[in-house]
């Protein structure tokens, strides 16, 4: 029975019908991506408790999976054949998502941002030189990326960043500093965003580049989190040259084109995914801990916090899942991905939460620890959280932009 969503977008008075079934090509992939999972994990693969997929103990594994995926075409199945994709369906590539994330699969984007937005924007804002020149990389799964947003002063506020891109005949020099960059230290290439006309208001005078990461006065230094991961760092650029031709769309529109990098960042479907296999195992470690001579799975409030988790974890997944059909439907989810990036986010710090009350004070102690239940991971997963509210646009951005995108709210 389709489930129908009110589309005040539409038309007035009207609405779109989002059938919320998987059709039989759809069900066959999944399992066909699960078979393949099956095959090519380790049989020991645990996927709550593998190091970070870019240190160094653990990148050859994921290099291997990523060109395994690749050799599949998996990589960047949506993407149209002439760039190296399958041109599956929108759907296909949430399914191929969510079972990714669910089994905690590395290597799925090159880095970050590579096939989740640098390859989607070329597409439709790049020269064919740099579409020919970097798009079949990604779908070879021979170059990684990373981006570069953050400022230590430009965070929600993205458009007040400083790093300046100043011309000088066929190139742009680039002068400052990004923070909080995810695989900057294993990344081939970067996509920058750049101040290149300081005179303008500050949302006209932004640009996007791609930035060879090895060209020379790129200095990339690591950030070691609460949880003891590397997988942020900062990047700092004295007189970096950069050639125009790879300026991303036109000078100082930059930042229409992030923004629609931003929209195709915030319409994923890991937050479930993921949550639902800390629910899953939360409910085994519930069923199988004694306390007080009785199963944690038979007191009320334990039951009750895991039921409450399991239905915003299936709400969470509807929404991701009514993004793929919007964009399906060659629609915007503008509002709706930040209704899916929100609740997803502030989800997995529930979750985690969840497990710290569940387990007790034996859940702060961390993996080594022969006491640590979960090998730690629930204490991990509590410090590592914090940040999904805040990275990608915090809740309180994405609040916002329910309210004047989704509402027709004033700006407050």
């Amino acid at each position: 029975m389709p489930i129908r969503f009110p589309r005040h977008s539409i038309s007035p008075g009207s609405e779109a019908v989002m059938d919320i079934q998987f059709t039989d090509e759809e069900v066959a992939f999944r399992e066909e991506i699960q078979q393949f999972l099956k095959d090519e994990l380790p049989d020991d693969w645990d996927p709550l408790n593998q190091a970070s997929p870019h240190s160094p103990e653990q990148l050859p594994f994921t290099k291997a999976m990523a060109d395994k995926l690749a050799d599949k075409g998996w990589l960047t199945l949506a993407w149209p054949e002439e760039y190296g994709g399958q041109a599956r369906s929108i759907m296909e590539q949430t399914v191929y998502r969510e079972e990714m994330t669910y089994w905690g699969v590395p290597g799925t984007d090159l880095g970050t941002g590579a096939i989740g937005w640098v390859g989607p924007v070329l597409m439709i804002s790049g020269t064919e030189e740099q579409k020919s020149e970097h798009l079949p990389p990604i779908a070879n799964a021979e170059r990684y990326w990373c981006t570069l947003y953050s400022e230590p002063g430009s965070g929600s506020d993205l458009a007040s960043l400083q790093t300046s891109a100043v011309r000088d005949g066929d190139d742009y020099i680039i002068n400052g500093q990004k923070i909080w960059t995810s695989s900057g230290h294993i990344a081939d290439w970067g996509w920058l965003a750049a101040r290149t006309d300081p005179d303008a208001p500050k949302h006209r005078g932004i640009s996007l580049f791609m930035l060879d990461m090895k060209s020379q006065g790129v200095t990339v230094r690591p950030i070691v989190n609460m949880a003891g991961s590397h997988e942020f760092n900062e990047v700092y650029f004295d007189n970096v040259r950069v050639p125009k031709g790879n300026l991303v769309g036109e000078e100082n529109r930059g930042w229409y084109t992030l923004a629609v990098a931003l929209d195709f960042e915030r319409s994923g479907v890991g937050y479930s995914a993921s949550a639902r296999r800390t629910l899953e195992t939360l409910v085994k470690y519930a069923k199988e801990t004694e306390r007080n001579g009785k199963p944690l799975s038979e007191d009320p409030i334990v039951r009750h916090k895991l039921a409450e988790r399991k239905i915003e974890i299936e709400v969470s997944r509807w929404l991701s899942y009514q993004v793929a059909w919007m964009q399906s439907q060659d629609m915007v989810p503008n509002a709706e991905a930040s209704m899916s990036k929100l609740f997803g986010t502030e989800l997995t710090q529930k979750v985690a939460l969840t497990g710290m009350d569940i387990l007790g004070m034996t859940g702060q102690l961390s993996k080594g620890s022969k006491w640590a239940p979960l090998q730690g991971y629930i204490q991990r997963l509590s410090l590592s959280s914090v940040s999904s509210t805040i990275a990608a646009g915090t809740s309180e951005i994405q609040r916002d932009i329910i309210a004047r995108r989704g509402l027709g709210l004033p700006r407050g």
